[in-house]
């Protein structure tokens, strides 16, 4: 975690002590969050938060072509009980028998929870055994996130969205609702701990920026795809720029996977 960022985090654990005596369990949420944040400074799980993975709903139909999970799935895993039938969703009951004992817990990450193919039953069984376990935070993170406005969520919930781009024009690497759809709901979404993961960023307007400070999320993260698949990705200048704009504007970004666009390396061989 750079400098910058860290002393950001700082800063907002500052900030949210106003809530200390008004609203002292949110306040108590909220300092614990943060206080993951530097703690897993150097983590290299998807989000540096997390302190374990619980997957009690597993598989997707999205079809994104970027997507490990599905990979995993279908190679590595595809002799397991739960990948037998490839990544088709699946409620895993046995995983409702497992216990928490603080810290952030990231919900599904081998599936969308919130999937339009996953039953109401399943989201209110994992939501109701979250809810058992106020001392732990659960990051839940969709493609779908207007889904999110249909359910009532236990408090120690940290509601997210991968939002890739402002531009619908060019999203065709995945059937997931467009992300015009997924910044409305977000903007829709009445939630003190938002966030979004910008990952694989794809390129965006000039609005982009604006469109993200009105979600107002409490932390976000950015990242470039890590698979070679060659996506409509912005240049590296734009994506700096996209970081600066946001952390001036009061944000937390944290910085996945910052590179060059797979085209610019070959722009540069041209000349």
């Amino acid at each position: 975690m750079c400098s910058e960022v860290r002393a950001k985090v700082e800063a907002v654990t500052d900030a949210v002590s106003v809530l200390e005596d008004s609203k002292p369990e949110k306040f108590s949420r909220l300092k614990s969050l943060l206080k993951q944040l530097l703690e897993h400074e150097d983590s290299t799980k998807m989000f540096s938060m997390v302190t374990e993975t619980w997957n009690p709903v597993t598989g997707c139909e999205h079809s994104c072509t970027y997507c490990w999970a599905r990979r995993l799935a279908e190679t590595r895993l595809r002799n397991s009980k739960r990948y037998s039938n490839g990544f088709i969703p699946r409620l895993n009951r046995e995983e409702l028998n497992k216990k928490f004992r603080g810290g952030v817990v990231f919900v599904s990450d081998m599936g969308d929870l919130f999937g339009e193919f996953v039953p109401d039953e399943w989201i209110e069984t994992v939501l109701k055994h979250a809810g058992k376990f106020s001392s732990t935070l659960f990051l839940f993170l969709t493609k779908n996130p207007s889904r999110y406005l249909d359910f009532n969520f236990p408090e120690n919930a940290i509601l997210g969205a991968t939002i890739e781009t402002d531009r619908n024009e060019i999203y065709k690497i995945s059937k997931a609702p467009k992300p015009g759809e997924r910044i409305k709901a977000m903007f829709e979404l009445d939630w003190d701990m938002k966030f979004l993961s910008i990952e694989p960023i794809l390129d965006f307007s000039p609005k982009f920026w604006r469109k993200i400070e009105k979600i107002n999320p409490l932390m976000i993260y950015i990242g470039y795809d890590n698979y070679n698949c060659r996506l409509p990705e912005p240049a590296l200048d734009k994506t700096l720029s996209l970081i600066k704009k946001l952390r001036d504007s009061g944000f937390l970004v944290f910085e996945k996977t910052i590179r060059r666009a797979w085209y610019e390396d070959s722009q540069l061989h041209e000349f």
